[in-house]
């Protein structure tokens, strides 16, 4: 039913490079070609090899990098006037700007890389646009507004035996499960993603994949060393592929298990090790998620009330400035779960 994944923001010369590949092959291969394609004044070639050049230091966590990488391939583009390529490196831009926490400016860009790529007669960009649309809702916890473009896009790529989009749309919706507590669902769409993806060969999808088991079989069923040893495969995967993103991700999951399982100590260094690795990307969302599990592992270790108090409110005030609705809903259960007064809460709130 689905054929091999495939990486269609590889583009031109580059369309040899796999969806596996190495983010620093993809990096070297890009820039090598982006400079020949300079050089010849060949500026649609330049636009489709910048865009590689950008996903690169974007995944790798680069982001300075790759905002001036995918603003170049934009220009290039409009100087061949190549419509499709102009949306690619919208694409780009903002999946860039969602990385940051820029939730508007990602809105904002991926309309227009979608309108771009309708008028470019590229359906590919136009999905990966929209899919974009898409994730920056759910991440935001709009769960209402954009599950059912999850579902139209999920029904699009089914058609198309499109496995690289097939495995994102299934993986999405099982997270909107597991944050509502449909925990069954949530495992049985991670698990079909999982399939696809190890028969698609697409191995950033698996990890994914498995990243989003090991959180539901920690906490459904409390198999603690069942989700490390998912968490361990899918970061050797991580590691191949150099996906700092994901691993960071990794290791905050990892915190999570080891959390639930009361093993606060070895949670809180995992959180630490994730901040770190958030941090170094300018990564808000995850640098937010990973205090929040240090927080919490830091109090049930001994940490005063009030300190932790005062963290909260100060990662309620972050969150709700960047928009993570849900995220932000997990902070107010924080207060609850770890037994903190209400009149601390109200005081550190206020200060």
């Amino acid at each position: 039913m689905y054929g091999k994944a495939f990486a269609p923001e590889y583009q031109g010369a580059l369309t040899t490079l796999s969806v596996n590949s190495s983010l620093t092959d993809v990096l070297a291969a890009g820039t090598e070609q982006l400079a020949a394609a300079e050089r010849a004044g060949e500026a649609a070639e330049a636009a489709r090899s910048g865009l590689a050049v950008a996903e690169a230091h974007r995944r790798l966590g680069r982001v300075e990098d790759a905002d001036r990488a995918w603003k170049a391939s934009y220009r290039a583009a409009r100087r061949a006037g190549d419509v499709a390529a102009m949306a690619w490196a919208l694409w780009s831009g903002g999946t860039l700007a969602r990385q940051r926490g820029a939730f508007p400016l990602a809105r904002r860009l991926l309309r227009l890389a979608a309108d771009l790529g309708e008028r470019g007669g590229d359906v590919v960009v136009r999905g990966y646009s929209l899919a974009g649309l898409a994730e920056t809702g759910r991440i935001q916890g709009d769960y209402e507004a954009v599950g059912r473009l999850h579902e139209q896009l999920l029904d699009e790529a089914r058609r198309r035996g499109e496995a690289r989009h097939t495995v994102w749309a299934l993986e999405g919706i099982a997270q909107m499960h597991r944050n509502t507590g449909s925990y069954d669902k949530a495992y049985d769409l991670f698990q079909e993603a999982a399939e696809i993806a190890a028969g698609a060969d697409d191995r950033r999808g698996h990890a994914w994949a498995l990243r989003g088991l090991a959180d539901v079989v920690s906490v459904r069923d409390g198999d603690t060393e069942r989700a490390l040893a998912l968490l361990t495969e899918a970061e050797g995967t991580c590691r191949a592929m150099r996906l700092s993103s994901a691993l960071a991700y990794n290791h905050k999951m990892r915190g999570n298990v080891l959390y639930r399982a009361g093993r606060y100590a070895e949670a809180r260094a995992l959180y630490e090790q994730a901040l770190a690795e958030f941090r170094e990307m300018s990564e808000p969302r995850g640098e937010a998620l990973s205090r929040l599990g240090l927080a919490k592992s830091l109090a049930r270790l001994g940490r005063d009330h009030a300190e932790t108090a005062a963290e909260l409110a100060d990662l309620a005030a972050t969150l709700e400035r960047i928009g993570l609705r849900h995220a932000h809903a997990m902070v107010g259960r924080a207060y609850e779960e770890l037994g903190i007064p209400a009149g601390t809460r109200a005081t550190e709130a206020a200060r």
